[in-house]
């Protein structure tokens, strides 16, 4: 249709130009119709210009006409051979019906005329059967105006063989590398192919991850799970990797503080593990206290507090009693407070505070452990005890 329209109005303008050259000196010339009750008076550039929308308009006729009887024609026709569908209406079916697989050699003889596109789905084919080697040397001679969708392929190849370096570079390379021209109205699926391929790599080799020069690459489910295994792998980091986490959190702490509340409890599990980031910890913990109260998150930051060199007790008691005129009745707030009246010598207090919430676990087990009094090793049985419960906390208090 555009190519039509576009060759009228090419046509148009050297017809115009054409006549326009002639008609120098003697004017437009005068042409006068009168059929039935209508009259036509112009001059020759007018009926020339009626002459090319007449016969536009006819075409236009033709071309809808044309399309629309094929295609009822079609909805009578009856198909006995899959041999018989046009191959766009097959590949449709094929799509449909998932079945690329099995229809192999099929899809492979629609693309070989296709020099765009013949080896790039060559190489998929093999990526699928499990042959990467050969699928690499398809994707090599692939056309260079195929050069993103061979990359995303050759990146996929690199994580099935574990080769993550070097899904990495060119990861690197394509979130840089400027888009295809022809590729740009579905920009949309071909950046969220880049991010799954992020989301891969991320589960694949966390600590690898933090290696990218660029922040905001996976959604946010790929997000946490990538948290989540940093978390699972923790003891397998290395310094340098630290120092990459650490960092990689301070760039992002302000935008961090923006999303959704499990993604921050994730990082929070991560900034407990790092002494070195114990100011960003307490900051972090804080914030989430202010928007629920989280029996995990209160223990990470008050544990932490407890754990110091030098606990400043009177600040902790104060925090305290802060989130107890927010949160009422909560017993994990009596229970902090029971650790900081024993360690501040307040006995009284401390027993007084015992006699609260009987069917709290948290309470039973502070009531337990003043009766076992000073013996190590009992109280070392107990926590046993009540840390086999996934529901209870670890104890280092």
């Amino acid at each position: 249709m555009k190519r039509l329209l576009l060759i009228y109005v090419l046509a148009s303008l050297v017809l115009f130009a054409l006549f326009s050259v002639l008609s120098y000196g003697y004017g437009n010339g005068y042409v006068y119709i009168y059929w039935r009750d209508w009259q036509f008076q112009t001059g020759v550039l007018g009926l020339i210009g009626l002459f090319i929308l007449i016969s536009l308009l006819a075409q236009l006729t033709w071309l809808f006409g044309k399309r629309y009887f094929a295609r009822e024609q079609r909805k009578k026709e009856t198909i006995l051979h899959f041999k018989d569908l046009h191959p766009y209406e097959q590949l449709g079916i094929v799509w449909l019906l998932e079945a690329a697989k099995d229809q192999q050699v099929f899809i492979e003889r629609v693309y070989t005329q296709s020099g765009l596109l013949n080896h790039i789905i060559d190489a998929q084919f093999d990526y699928k059967n499990g042959d990467y080697e050969t699928a690499l040397q398809s994707l090599e001679k692939s056309a260079p105006m195929a050069f993103e969708l061979a990359e995303l392929q050759r990146i996929d190849i690199y994580l099935e063989r574990q080769e993550t370096q070097k899904a990495l570079t060119h990861l690197e390379f394509l979130a840089q590398h400027q888009l295809s021209p022809w590729l740009t109205e579905i920009e949309t699926a071909y950046q969220q192919r880049i991010t799954a391929l992020w989301g891969k790599l991320a589960l694949q080799e966390p600590w690898l991850f933090l290696q990218t020069t660029q922040y905001g690459l996976l959604d946010a489910e790929h997000r946490d799970l990538w948290l989540q295994q940093l978390l699972i792998r923790f003891d397998q980091a290395s310094v340098d990797d630290l120092a990459a986490l650490q960092q990689r959190y301070l760039v992002l702490q302000d935008e961090i503080q923006t999303r959704p509340y499990s993604s921050k409890v994730l990082w929070l599990k991560l900034l407990a593990r790092m002494p070195e980031m114990s100011l960003q910890h307490e900051d972090l913990a804080l914030h989430l206290l202010q928007d629920q109260f989280d029996p995990e998150v209160f223990y990470l930051w008050f544990q932490q507090q407890l754990l110091k060199q030098i606990p400043d007790y009177a600040y902790v008691e104060q925090r305290i009693m802060q989130l107890e005129q927010r949160y009422t009745s909560v017993p994990m707030l009596s229970f902090a407070k029971w650790h900081i009246y024993v360690a501040t010598q307040r006995q009284a207090e401390a027993e007084q505070l015992l006699t609260l919430y009987p069917d709290n676990i948290l309470m039973s087990y502070l009531r337990i452990k003043s009766t076992l009094g000073d013996n190590p090793d009992l109280i070392r049985q107990l926590n046993l005890i009540f840390e086999n419960d996934v529901n209870f906390l670890n104890f280092k208090i």
